[in-house]
C-alpha cells in the first residue's frame, strides 16, 4: 500500500503539471469546445430545416402538376360541352368542370401556401447558414490560435503525458477510478498533511489520524474534503517515475 500511495502522490504531481500547462492556454480550449457544440447543434438545425425545405419543394411540386393536370382536363371538358347530344350528357360534363374547377382552386391554395412556407423556410435557413459562416470563421481563428500555444508547450505535455501513463500502469483500476473521481469534484486528489491540517482544504486533521497515515497501509480520505491524504515523509521521499 506504501508503493500506491507513493505513486498517487506523484500521480498527482503530474496531474498538477499537466495543468500548469492546460492553464497557460487560458480559455481556448473551452472557447473552441464550446463553438464546436453550437456549430454541431446549428448543422443539426440547419440539416432539419433542409429537409423540411425538401419535403415541401416535392409537395409544391405535386400541386403544380396536378394543376397542370386537372386544367387540360378542364379544356378538354369545355370542347366536350359543345358536343353533348343531351341534358344527362350536359350535366355530366357540367359536374366535372365544377369538380375540376373547384380542384384547381383547392390545389393553387395549396400551392400559394408551400410557397408561403418555403419562402419562410429558406429565410430561416439563411440565417442558420450566416450563423454558421460566422461560428466557422470565429473557431477558425481561436483553433489556429490555440494551435500555436500549444506548439509551445507540447514537449513538455508529452513528458508529463509519458509520466503519467507510466505510473498510472502500476496502478491498480479500481484505485485510478477513485483517484480521477475525487479529481473531477476536487481538482486534486491527493493532498499531504500541513501544520497538522489537510493541505487541500486546511481543516486539522486529528492526531490519532495523522499517526494512521504514516503507517502509509492504507488509503485515508480527509474527512472534510474527501482527499486522499498522504504523509510528509511519503512525499517527501517519493521519488520520479
Amino acid at each position: 500500500m506504501e508503493e500506491t500511495l507513493r505513486l498517487l502522490y506523484l500521480l498527482q504531481k503530474v496531474d498538477s503539471n499537466l495543468d500548469d500547462v492546460e492553464e497557460l492556454k487560458g480559455d481556448l480550449p473551452e472557447t473552441v469546445r464550446d463553438l464546436k457544440k453550437k456549430i454541431a447543434e446549428l448543422t443539426e438545425k440547419a440539416d432539419a430545416k433542409q429537409k423540411f425545405i425538401d419535403e415541401f419543394v416535392a409537395s409544391r411540386n405535386t400541386a403544380d402538376n396536378d394543376i397542370k393536370d386537372f386544367e387540360e382536363k378542364l379544356k378538354k371538358y369545355k370542347e366536350q360541352q359543345y358536343q353533348v347530344r343531351n341534358n344527362k350528357e350536359y350535366d355530366a360534363i357540367t359536374k366535372e368542370i365544377d369538380f375540376a374547377e373547384e380542384t384547381v382552386k383547392t390545389l393553387t391554395k395549396q400551392f400559394e401556401d408551400f410557397e408561403n412556407q418555403m419562402s419562410i423556410a429558406k429565410s430561416e435557413q439563411e440565417e442558420y447558414q450566416n450563423t454558421l459562416n460566422e461560428l466557422n470563421e470565429t473557431l477558425k481563428e481561436h483553433a489556429d490560435e490555440l494551435a500555436v500555444v500549444s506548439k509551445e508547450t507540447e514537449d513538455e505535455e508529452l513528458k508529463y503525458n509519458h509520466e503519467r501513463e507510466k505510473i498510472v500502469a502500476r496502478l491498480n483500476k479500481d484505485i485510478i477510478g477513485r483517484y480521477d473521481k475525487i479529481r473531477s469534484g476536487r481538482g486534486k486528489a491527493v493532498s499531504t498533511i500541513r501544520k497538522q491540517s489537510c493541505s487541500g482544504c486546511g481543516n486539522r486533521v486529528p492526531p490519532q489520524h495523522i499517526m494512521e497515515i504514516r503507517r502509509n497501509d492504507k488509503i485515508y480520505l480527509c474527512q472534510h474534503c474527501g482527499r486522499i491524504i498522504v504523509s510528509d515523509e511519503l512525499a517527501q521521499t517519493a521519488n520520479a517515475v
